[in-house]
């Protein structure tokens, strides 16, 4: 998830991440796990994902692990 330079701060990718998380929680998701980076362009995202509860997480997917991949995952309630 990516917001347009033009759109940083007004909260754009909070309220995508939040509808995101609704859904899943409504379709009965128990967990939603992630891939994002390490790399300094990668801590905004980071940030977020932190503030809304995620937490460092295992591979998955058929991702390679690698110190330029983080993993996380966020147990749904």
């Amino acid at each position: 998830m990516r917001t347009a330079p033009g759109n940083l701060r007004p909260g754009v990718a909070r309220a995508l991440l939040a509808h995101l998380l609704a859904l899943a929680r409504a379709r009965g998701y128990t967990r939603v796990s992630l891939e994002t980076g390490t790399a300094p362009m990668f801590a905004a995202a980071n940030r977020l994902y932190e503030a809304a509860g995620f937490i460092d997480g295992p591979v998955f997917g058929g991702y390679p692990e690698s110190p330029h991949n983080r993993f996380m995952t966020l147990a749904l309630r």
